[in-house]
């Protein structure tokens, strides 16, 4: 928490995509913190210390966005991590996401109901 307020961590390499996610979460009142490419992802993951990570399969190597989880759970005690994926009902449904340490698979593009029921139900 930041100034009393969750804080969500956003990595994706898409800026347009970024942008519309910070309409939707600081909308709710949320603090959104956002990051290019998974090195930055993990910079800002120790200084922002969110409460929740949505963090974008595919980024600047094909497997950014695990290798981004790995190293985040390594750190010890992560919060919940959710990965934003246009395959997300199929990474579903052939992956066990949770082997891969997230708490979920969000589809894009991003349905904001479900976006903010997700976080809502994780921060509570």
């Amino acid at each position: 928490m930041k100034e009393g307020k969750y804080v969500v961590l956003c990595i994706d390499d898409d800026a347009d995509f970024l942008d519309s996610l910070r309409i939707i979460i600081e909308a709710e009142g949320y603090i959104m913190e956002a990051a290019n490419s998974a090195e930055e992802g993990l910079k800002r993951y120790k200084e922002a210390k969110p409460d929740i990570i949505l963090v974008d399969l595919m980024m600047e190597e094909i497997d950014a966005g695990t290798s981004f989880v790995k190293d985040v759970k390594s750190l010890g005690d992560a919060p919940p991590i959710y990965m934003l994926s246009s395959v997300g009902d199929n990474l579903s449904i052939s992956t066990d996401y949770s082997q891969l340490g997230l708490n979920g698979v969000l589809q894009k593009p991003i349905n904001p109901d479900i976006l903010l029921s997700t976080i809502r139900a994780k921060l509570k």
